[in-house]
């Protein structure tokens, strides 16, 4: 008898502790002044509540309606913490936040208080298991829920997709991929920290952020959207800033993809007729210009978000509402029309990588042969997942892969943006173990059974940030796709002061002596990015008002894995004594005839020299300590003199041009090693006279 009595309290009280209180004034007799303070503020979050589920409904933004609400049941909750329905309310409102985490107490506890507390209650459950990462107990709740539901509405739609997203769970946490997702403190706040962006050398990221600005909070208590910068310095990232210039405005600016050189970002802001339009912004000295909107080929009367420039820059990808509107974005591609009046082609859908829910944000790899995206379709964990695709030969995209666990989590994952050597990566996501709201994370990708080794190398981006040495470079590591391309990064600075000098640059394929690229170096830094494919050889001239022109040459044969150069260009005052080394010149060993590949190189020289007529200049020829004295003697005159017979050929006056060869008397390096040998083979020319 004593032991039943003893399971009899136990059971009253299991009972008693998940007891529901409701909000009726016989539970509070007690407390009368209380109960009707604590009521009215049930009624008044209920009010907003209710329409912010209206919004859901209508897939639009609910989160202001829920915020709103929030502020009143807070103030209930305080007076009365045991009834179902406050809680599973409030549960509601932080789930449609980018703090979902904070909602698996409030429903959990909703739920064992009164498992009939709302006709929702089983779809929240099956979110809140799903969240936990119990998948197939979010399954059975979806399944009830779908079973009492009823309707055949976009909604149930939306509830079995939410249960594939478990199945799909269950199948990728069995196969995590190699690679660590660690949190970036640095970068992150209590606050929504998203959409980053980096260079393609990792060191400089621009990201967007609601912390606290100089702008007016909304009704709320929430800050607008802002963008920020920060820059890399021995591994770790400084203090973020918003950007300088008149880009952020008391709207929501965010940002989408910053090119790879990081001279450019696209965004996106609302426009006057209250949607999203997709803007672009430049980088002079500093400062970034006043955001300059697309043609109505890109905007249109929907929303336009998300988007980002493929790897020559000359696509530009974007999310764009489904047709009907309020059904989800899809994935569309614009091609450029004439690049210097920013005219672009009508948008394209890319059906390869668009589903039937959510998709975007966008991001191209440089190697050009890789698209990452959000989507919250295809086979997500839940919420957005990021996906990749590659490019299939004579056009279109592979089947999106799920890049999986760790990346992926039944959270909210998005907006990918990798370094050129594949090894690094950054996203935002509201996972549960940040500051709050969305954070910034990064992804290093362990590679085939050995420890990565942290990048390192000089920054980019007009900072005013202090420059670093430059320690070893990162080789690559393979991912998904080898990366072909060699980054060339770098700064042009004045020989004789080392300040920085704007310049211009330009590549060249030297088998076509076809330009490019060409674009010009940071006026404040004298930094530069840019990348280079494989499969060609490449003449960079480099140029400046009032001084010599600088040239390299970087030969990537096809197939040549990721490379990175790190070069300080010094560029020299026109003036007499003043030399250059022409290393786009090319011979054929032992033979004194220009080859085709040298005719880009030599005609800038030809320009040289008649846009500045009292130039005259000595044209050296110099080969390295192989062979005879003599017969180098003899090779490196006729190399000079081809080079002079070539000038003359486009209408310089001999006078003004003097051939001397130095065979190998002149040596710029070490005849010991091929690259000494090869530095030492070269065509100078040297001002005698302006």
């Amino acid at each position: 008898m004593k032991s039943i009595l003893i399971l009899f309290l136990f059971s009253l009280s299991l009972n008693s502790f998940a007891q529901d209180v409701e909000f009726k004034s016989g539970n509070f007799k007690e407390d009368k002044d209380g109960f009707k303070v604590a009521k009215e503020e049930l009624e008044l979050g209920t009010e907003q509540w209710e329409l912010g589920n209206l919004e859901v409904f209508a897939v639009r933004s609910p989160q202001n309606y829920y915020l709103k609400a929030l502020e009143h049941f807070e103030k209930a909750y305080l007076f009365n913490e045991k009834s179902a329905e406050l809680n599973f309310k409030i549960g509601v409102c932080h789930m449609h936040s980018t703090d979902k985490y904070k909602a698996i107490p409030f429903i959990n506890d909703a739920y064992k208080r009164n498992p009939e507390v709302d006709p929702f209650i089983n779809y929240y459950m099956g979110r809140v298991k799903q969240l936990e990462g119990e998948f197939e107990k979010a399954s059975k709740f979806y399944e009830t829920f779908e079973t009492e539901y009823k309707k055949a509405d976009d909604f149930i739609k939306f509830v079995r997709q939410r249960n594939s997203e478990c199945k799909s769970a269950l199948a990728l946490q069995d196969s995590p991929i190699r690679a660590w997702i660690d949190h970036v403190p640095e970068l992150s706040s209590e606050y929504d920290d998203y959409a980053p962006s980096i260079t393609m050398d990792g060191e400089e990221i621009i990201f967007t952020s609601n912390r606290p600005n100089a702008h007016t909070p909304n009704e709320v208590g929430v800050y607008d959207d802002d963008l920020y910068s920060a820059t890399m310095v021995d591994g770790k990232w400084q203090s973020p800033k918003a950007l300088k210039g008149s880009i952020n405005t008391p709207s929501n600016e965010v940002s989408n993809n910053l090119s790879y050189d990081g001279t450019k970002l696209l965004m996106s802001k609302i426009n006057d007729a209250g949607n999203s339009d997709i803007y672009e912004s430049f980088l002079k000295g500093d400062t970034w210009s006043d955001p300059i909107g697309f043609s109505r080929d890109i905007n249109h009367k929907s929303n336009e978000r998300f988007a980002a420039y493929s790897h020559n820059g000359r696509s530009i990808y974007f999310a764009k509402d489904k047709p009907g509107g309020n059904n989800g974005y899809d994935i569309m591609v614009s091609g450029v029309k004439v690049e210097r009046e920013r005219s672009w082609g009508l948008p394209v859908q890319e059906q390869d990588i668009s589903s039937k829910f959510n998709d975007g944000p966008i991001y191209l790899h440089p190697d050009g042969k890789t698209v990452y995206f959000a989507s919250e379709g295809f086979n997500s964990m839940g919420g957005y997942d990021i996906f990749y695709a590659t490019k299939i030969r004579g056009g279109g995209w592979s089947k999106p892969v799920n890049m999986g666990a760790p990346i992926n989590t039944p959270y909210d994952d998005f907006f990918f943006a990798a370094t050129a050597n594949g090894k690094f990566a950054y996203i935002a996501s509201n996972r549960a173990g940040g500051k709050g709201g969305h954070d910034i994370y990064k992804i290093t990708f362990w590679g085939d059974e050995k420890m990565p080794s942290l990048q390192t190398e000089d920054y980019l981006l007009a900072s005013v940030a202090q420059p670093i040495q430059d320690p070893e470079l990162v080789g690559e590591v393979k991912v998904t796709s080898t990366a072909e391309l060699t980054v060339f990064k770098g700064k042009t600075l004045d020989a004789l002061t080392k300040k920085a000098v704007e310049a211009i640059i330009e590549i060249t394929d030297n088998a076509s002596g076809k330009i490019v690229e060409s674009f010009t170096t940071n006026s404040a830094t004298g930094k530069f990015l840019l990348s280079l494919e494989s499969g060609a050889n490449y003449g960079i001239a480099v140029k400046a008002d009032g001084y010599l022109f600088h040239s390299e040459n970087f030969d990537i044969p096809a197939g040549s894995a990721y490379n990175l150069v790190n070069k300080t260009i010094e560029l020299k005052n026109i003036k007499i004594g003043s030399k250059i080394a022409l290393r786009n010149v090319f011979f054929d060993t032992g033979k004194s005839d220009i080859r085709q590949e040298s005719n880009a190189e030599l005609d800038r020289l030809a320009k040289l020299l008649k846009d500045v007529p009292g130039l005259k200049i000595e044209l050296s020829g110099h080969t390295d300590n192989t062979g005879s004295a003599q017969n180098n003697i003899k090779l490196s005159q006729d190399r000079a003199d081809a080079v002079v017979n070539y000038l003359v050929s486009k209408g310089i006056s001999k006078s003004r041009l003097t051939a001397k060869g130095y065979g190998s008397d002149r040596p710029i390096d070490s005849n010991d090693t091929a690259q000494g040998r090869q530095n030492n083979r070269r065509t100078e020319f040297e001002i005698t006279g302006n």
